[in-house]
């Protein structure tokens, strides 16, 4: 076990996972008992988890791949004063996977992995009722970084794909998720795979004075 300060720094998106070393239930039972502790406006608590493992986890990767094969996910395109920082985080992922620029089919199968979960055994889906807003959102987002954190102190590895979300409707019809609730992005878990360089990257932040300000008069 980790305290705070460790898994805070220690946290990383695991892009590769060890497929046959299943994640123990209590651990991640542990984690969310922990992450259901997060702030939530009116104590809405609007955070909704379906977890797939096993049988269930692979029929989803079979059909979330068959579809990605054939259609391009609706995964929301940034503004073009921010599309640059798509570009160089996949050139850290890939550059640190050795995949060249010009490697397109590397980079296809890369991407794909996507959609395999990265080969975690656990594939979690994120959703929020349809009639809830932005606020609710941060609710959803505060309990999902406690749970990511609650799994790292735990020597369990995560990463949160918008990817996912991408082709909702397959989502629900494998996992029998209704539709009075959006999905808003899975979880892959599992512990990470020690010989895939990109588990080691360690992305960089901006410095604090980029993104905050403190007003005293």
């Amino acid at each position: 076990m980790y305290d705070l300060e460790d898994a805070i720094v220690m946290r990383r998106s695991t892009r590769l996972f060890l497929r046959d070393k299943p994640v123990p239930r209590d651990l991640v039972t542990q984690a969310l008992e922990l992450a259901i502790r997060a702030p939530s406006n009116s104590n809405v608590q609007p955070w909704q988890m379906v977890f797939a493992s096993g049988a269930a986890r692979d029929r989803l990767v079979e059909a979330l791949l068959e579809r990605a094969d054939t259609v391009a996910p609706a995964v929301p395109v940034l503004p073009d004063s921010f599309a640059h920082l798509r570009r160089e985080l996949g050139a850290l992922v890939y550059g640190s996977m050795g995949i060249a620029r010009h490697d397109t089919e590397a980079r296809r199968l890369a991407v794909l992995r996507n959609w395999e979960f990265f080969r975690a055994p656990l594939a979690g889906i994120v959703c929020m009722h349809r009639d809830l807003g932005h606020v609710d959102a941060l609710g959803v987002g505060m309990f999902l970084q406690t749970f990511l954190l609650a799994l790292t102190a735990r020597g369990v590895g995560s990463c949160v794909q918008v990817s996912i979300a991408g082709y909702p409707d397959v989502v629900r019809a494998q996992l029998d998720i209704s539709d009075e609730h959006r999905i808003l992005c899975g979880i892959a878990i599992g512990y990470p795979d020690p010989d895939f360089p990109a588990n080691h990257l360690d992305v960089p932040r901006n410095p604090l004075n980029r993104n905050v300000r403190f007003v005293d008069d």
